[in-house]
């Protein structure tokens, strides 16, 4: 079969870790807006019609947003099996925390203009708020965790992933700090989202809120990186990589090392474009945020989070998921994949579905233009 196919193991191993960071990218800049706008919400509406604006905004893309949500849960299951079996078991709770804002957040938008009660309706804004932050900040977590290391070992008979942490030990001090910077940064994007499509008082407020969460996601950003070079353990395979082999996470050696996170960007340079656009995104949307431009504020803000994702990716390659119990345990991108054969089935399946989701996605986005007004949620069909 691998002679029919102009691809080797090791090369698919590398384009699905490039899909599943394409998704990972795609869903922190098309939801995380929505997740933004749900953590300002408070910020930047005082009055009823204003909190019907703001959820205008987002009411009618958040289900499309989530789907990059789901896709990336499907390929971590189909592709990369082995972590999809290791982080929701070990992240169960967390996952179940996740799943449940993620639950509650399409019920506020169904159920809070149903009653005109101003009591009933500032409930389901503050539960949306509620939501929109603690799915930010367990996001963070989770990448602050996968950084420092999961706590995790395989049987070796049954490659059974056997998670030895606790709920409340995922909330450690760099975990945290990783939270906030996500919710910082997705206010950041909520907010520069708001400035563009929004007028007056919610656009005023929201230009205020985005530069403030901008520069703060800049601080804390640079932050957690000198943390990162200088007060944590990276992960490294000292021995030889079995690329071409059918997975085995058990099959290698793994060395940790001070700052060994940074590696990657001393062995490939061009992997400084994460961290660059991570902060230089930030800086330019609190500029053209400030300036009042609109759409370019916006992109420049993408920018930022897509930079700030990126940067993550790029210093784990070629781990996945490593671990802080039994770092030869670690899961990385040459041994916990699915077959050869699947992973060039799926290759195709998603070569054809995905630019439909793209092309779709681009068109609802043009229908939707244009700014929320206070006119424009007079009508029927407005939340």
């Amino acid at each position: 079969m691998e002679q029919l196919i102009p691809l080797d193991y090791a090369t698919l191993r590398v384009i699905w870790w490039a899909v599943l960071g394409f998704l990972l990218v795609a869903f922190a800049v098309m939801d995380g807006f929505d997740l933004g706008v749900a953590t300002i919400l408070p910020l930047v509406s005082r009055k009823d019609i204003e909190r019907r604006i703001v959820f205008n905004v987002v009411g009618p893309v958040w289900e499309g947003n989530q789907v990059w949500l789901i896709v990336g849960g499907g390929v971590v299951f189909a592709a990369w099996p082995l972590l999809y079996a290791m982080a929701f078991s070990g992240f169960y709770l967390a996952m179940m925390l996740l799943l449940i804002t993620l639950i509650l957040r399409p019920i506020c938008f169904k159920y809070r203009s149903k009653l005109p009660d101003a009591r009933w309706r500032s409930t389901w804004d503050a539960l949306l708020c509620l939501c929109g932050l603690v799915a930010a900040l367990v996001f963070g977590v989770a990448v602050g965790n996968t950084i420092t290391g999961v706590p995790f070992v395989f049987q070796p008979d049954t490659m059974r992933p056997l998670y030895q942490g606790t709920f409340f030990g995922l909330f450690q001090p760099f975990p945290v700090l990783c939270g906030v910077i996500s919710v910082c940064m997705l206010a950041m994007h909520g907010s520069a989202l708001l400035s563009w499509k929004t007028q007056d008082a919610v656009a005023a407020r929201a230009r205020v809120t985005g530069r403030i969460f901008a520069l703060v996601t800049v601080a804390l950003f640079v932050l957690a990186g000198f943390w990162v070079a200088h007060g944590i353990d990276g992960f490294s395979v000292t021995g030889a990589l079995h690329t071409g082999q059918e997975s085995n996470p058990l099959d290698k050696t793994v060395a940790l090392t001070l700052g060994g996170w940074m590696a990657n960007y001393a062995r490939w340079p061009a992997m400084w474009i994460g961290p660059v656009l991570g902060v230089a995104g930030a800086l330019l949307a609190a500029a053209l945020i400030g300036l009042r431009t609109g759409a370019p504020a916006f992109l420049a803000s993408s920018a930022s989070v897509a930079g700030i994702v990126l940067t993550f990716g790029f210093a784990l390659f070629p781990f996945l998921l490593p671990s802080s119990m039994d770092p030869n345990a670690s899961l990385t991108v040459w041994d916990a994949s699915s077959s050869y054969v699947s992973l060039w089935i799926m290759l195709l399946a998603t070569g054809v579905l995905l630019p439909i989701v793209i092309v779709y996605t681009a068109w609802v986005y043009r229908v939707m233009r244009g700014k929320v007004t206070e006119q424009s949620v007079g009508g029927g069909h407005a939340y």
